[in-house]
């Protein structure tokens, strides 16, 4: 059943169907730029989408045919970002937006076409995989603009990019091609305009197909060694010790011997 909810007065747009949850970027009239309640609505899509939308993997993109997203809406700066009382006001719904995706219960796909700057490139930076189409545009335009990104922010940069891309372009705010992000590994994959749907959808499948709890295990794994946190590291272990007691690990063990594809339902 194809559900869906719309935010920050459909701005932000969310589609659940068959496991897969879409969240879209929907502002194409501002090269789908970021405004303050936009970022608000991305925890509440992300909660949606993992609660009552029933996703289980997430794919993250801009709405049309031409960008994933300019970063934030800087009209808006001289009111919401005019000194730093506003300024802290400002990025904590910043930072509660990358850190809804970075800690979604499901993995997160970011599918990039076109422009992709700043905290829109932070939203990318946040998800779990990502696929840019050919021409795509990467910049962080902080320093150019005499502003500092959250820390948070900051953090994925670097575990996404490596630490020597993510000074580069945090220092130099210089655009980057799809081809040196598929290179120092941001990216999975480079692919055609016109395929680069096709093939996120593709990789969404193949997870939301998956056992959930397994997957659940290995994403918060992953976190606890990008992050070097303890914390989620035993939160790691008791969900995979969890999943040998599940019906999932059951069914996939049937599946397996029966020779056919397993139908997991997450419990």
């Amino acid at each position: 059943m194809k559900r869906t909810h719309d935010f920050a007065a459909g701005k932000i747009r969310t589609v659940s169907q068959n496991g897969t949850g879409l969240l879209v970027i929907a502002n194409t009239e501002r090269k789908n730029a970021i405004t303050a309640a936009m970022w608000r609505a991305i925890p509440q899509a992300i909660h949606w989408l993992c609660g009552e939308g029933g996703a289980r993997v997430i794919v993250l993109k801009g709405d049309g045919e031409t960008d994933f997203s300019a970063g934030a809406d800087i009209s808006e700066f001289p009111t919401v970002r005019k000194d730093t009382a506003t300024a802290r006001l400002y990025e904590a719904d910043n930072s509660k937006a990358f850190s809804a995706i970075r800690n979604a219960s499901v993995p997160v796909i970011a599918a990039i076409r076109g422009i992709c700057y700043g905290g829109g490139f932070g939203l990318a930076a946040a998800a779990d995989l990502r696929i840019a189409a050919k021409g795509a545009a990467f910049a962080v335009p902080a320093a150019r603009l005499g502003l500092a990104y959250p820390a948070d922010a900051v953090q994925d940069f670097v575990q996404s990019l490596g630490t020597q891309m993510a000074r580069k372009a945090l220092f130099t705010g210089a655009p980057m091609t799809p081809g040196q992000l598929l290179s120092c590994g941001f990216l999975v994959d480079v692919t055609p305009p016109e395929t680069l749907e096709i093939e996120v959808m593709e990789l969404a499948e193949v997870i939301a197909g998956n056992a959930p709890l397994s997957v659940r295990a290995s994403k918060i794994a992953i976190r606890a060694a990008t992050q070097q946190d303890d914390d989620l590291l035993r939160e790691a272990e008791v969900i995979g010790a969890a999943t040998f007691d599940s019906a999932d690990y059951a069914e996939g063990r049937a599946a397996f011997a029966e020779k056919r594809r397993p139908v997991f339902t997450g419990r």
